[in-house]
């Protein structure tokens, strides 16, 4: 070995003793007669002293050292002198005086500094990733990933569960995105697809009797890229025999709660886990991953609104759309430009624009609202009395804001829910340290759509729909609620589970509702409904990012920064150059002939 100690590990109690350590050189400062090198490995930084009288072959040797480079050093260990101690050092206390040293490699001047804040751009940073994960601040994510995936694989082990890997290479099925596809040599004119999720294997394998099977998963998707999404992505996915959603959710539930005491101690985790069904989630908040985090909560006032003389709320609710609002405490005092920065919130998201209702504080109560205290755009098209009624809606008081989206359920969720974080980031209403999870349950199992004129499933093909809606199906799927959920934590999705189809009836049934002709399911689905037909067990599970949750854990945004070698947000690999063009006669041999455009 080039090191018996780690350069992290010295401390007051091993002055004196002899030590081997090796890394890169982090920063040299050269005093003259005496030369210093901080020494980097991935447990932290050591100064390493190279003094002339001691060893002079080795302070040659380190006046050429510079940044980056791999170095080896010899020495004993010694207490910094009196007032040079860093105390922002875990081995601040102690340095290596070196009798022997090597240089095991050089380095290039590095595009970017080796320190937790850099200014370098992403693309740069991905290009440069061997640079870039040396920053303690990247190494301590992918080391806190992998402490995430020790945990999975404890508790899940402790509760009986089986890890089992799942092919890459499948067939072709539809599961809500484009799968990447791989053509076959062997089979001309045949493609494999690259799988979206193991869903249909990990319903097979409780068909085998595996009854708990989970599996720390690849998962590629062909579909446009953001912050939280990847072509490929990892994922925890579990599947369990014989339970109902709350086993499931009460699995999951006490595995999140234990990732997140052993990883962040400091975390303030609020246990057991908020539980809101589909309808009271969307009420309530206008998102199915809401952020419980705060209050703001919403309120539909289409009746109230419609009563009023503003003309575009008669036209909203005269159409079937919804008027919805909520209060923010307190900004009755907000400026034209700060609600017109609001407006363009609102509009950002889809809405056609924003009403706001200003109530002055100096109104002793709502009940005691007279015009002098509204300021409100449609304040001449509402009565006070509607006022007083939208207030005690939303629960407003005096001194509060009260913003109002008239349109669709979907665009008024939409741009409510954007102005709800928008305003708890603006009065600081979000706490980082704060993970609050919550489930969100019961979700419609079809939705229609409106440019398809057809109905689509709301997860996938294979969720289990409620028994007592079983009868809804064929006559009307919109009534049809099936056994779905999520975990969300702080507004964002971790992952959705749900009790699947374990009747080949039931299966083509919703295969029937979303239009599927027999033959297609045949031919697509036919090895699961095989499966089925032999004894499947009613069986449910999850899949749940392993990026998003490490990406929380890490205090991060961005699932790229605690992934080792992520594409770009434009699906591209700048450290490989992928994709990239492939050589004529592998196109041949696979029998594919390009037709684009130079």
């Amino acid at each position: 070995m080039y090191k018996d100690t780690d350069c992290g590990a010295p401390r007051a109690s091993d002055i004196g003793k002899e030590m081997s350590v090796a890394g890169w050189v982090h920063r040299r400062r050269d005093h003259g007669n005496l030369i210093f090198v901080d020494l980097r490995d991935r447990t932290g930084l050591l100064q390493v002293v190279f003094n002339p009288e001691v060893a002079p072959e080795a302070h040659s040797l380190a006046e050429g050292m510079r940044s980056e480079w791999v170095i080896q050093a010899t020495g004993k260990i010694r207490a910094r002198l009196p007032g040079a101690a860093n105390p922002n050092l875990d081995t601040g206390e102690v340095e290596l005086i070196v009798s022997d040293s090597q240089v095991l490699n050089r380095s290039l001047t590095p595009p970017f500094e080796v320190e937790d804040e850099t200014d370098a751009d992403e693309s740069t940073r991905i290009a440069n990733r061997f640079i870039d994960i040396r920053r303690p601040e990247m190494l301590g994510r992918l080391q806190l990933r992998h402490r995430v995936t020790h945990l999975i694989w404890d508790h899940l082990t402790e509760n009986g569960f089986t890890q089992v890997e799942t092919p890459i290479l499948i067939k072709s099925t539809p599961e809500g995105a484009r799968d990447y596809v791989v053509p076959s040599r062997v089979r001309p004119g045949t493609f494999y697809a690259l799988p979206q999720s193991p869903q249909q294997m990990k319903q097979m394998l409780m068909v085998c009797g595996v009854e708990r099977y989970f599996q720390i998963a690849r998962c590629f998707r062909d579909e446009d890229l953001r912050a939280d999404r990847q072509p490929e992505h990892t994922q925890l996915d579990l599947e369990m025999s014989f339970v109902h959603q709350q086993d499931v959710m009460d699995l999951v539930e006490g595995l999140y709660a234990r990732i997140v005491r052993e990883t962040r101690p400091d975390a303030k985790l609020g246990t057991p886990f908020a539980r809101l069904s589909y309808d009271e989630a969307i009420e309530r908040y206008g998102s199915d991953k809401p952020d419980t985090r705060f209050g703001l909560e919403m309120s539909t006032i289409t009746e109230i609104a419609a009563r009023s003389e503003a003309r575009v709320f008669q036209a909203v609710a005269g159409s079937g759309g919804v008027i919805r609002a909520f209060a923010a405490p307190g900004c009755a005092c907000y400026t034209r430009r700060q609600t017109d920065g609001l407006i363009d919130v609102a509009c950002a998201a889809g809405a056609q624009g924003l009403v706001y209702i200003a109530i002055d504080e100096s109104a002793g109560s709502i009940a005691e609202i007279e015009d002098t205290h509204i300021r409100s755009p449609l304040k001449n098209y509402m009565s006070v009395e509607i006022v007083r009624e939208i207030a005690n809606a939303t629960g407003a008081s005096p001194g509060d804001l009260v913003l109002i989206v008239a349109g669709t359920q979907t665009v008024a969720n939409n741009a409510l829910s954007a102005l709800r974080t928008e305003m708890a980031e603006r009065l600081e209403l979000i706490d980082p340290d704060d993970f609050t999870f919550a489930w969100v349950y019961d979700f419609p199992l079809f939705e229609w759509g409106e440019d398809t004129q057809s109905w689509t499933p709301a997860h996938h093909v294979f969720s289990a729909p409620k028994q007592e809606h079983i009868p809804f199906i064929e006559s009307d799927p919109g009534k049809v609620y099936a056994d779905l959920f999520d975990l969300t934590c702080n507004g964002v999705e971790l992952g959705s589970g749900s009790i699947r189809i374990h009747d080949p009836d039931v299966q083509m049934k919703v295969f029937n509702v979303i239009g599927y002709p027999d033959h297609e399911i045949e031919d697509r689905f036919g090895h699961l409904l095989k499966a089925f037909r032999y004894g499947a067990p009613p069986h449910g599970g999850m899949g749940l990012g392993l990026d998003r949750i490490t990406a929380m854990l890490a205090g991060q945004s961005n699932i790229r920064e605690v992934i080792a070698f992520p594409k770009t947000q434009s699906a591209w690999d700048p450290l490989f150059d992928a994709p990239s063009p492939i050589a004529d006669d592998q196109l041949e041999e696979l029998h594919i002939a390009l037709d684009i455009e130079e």
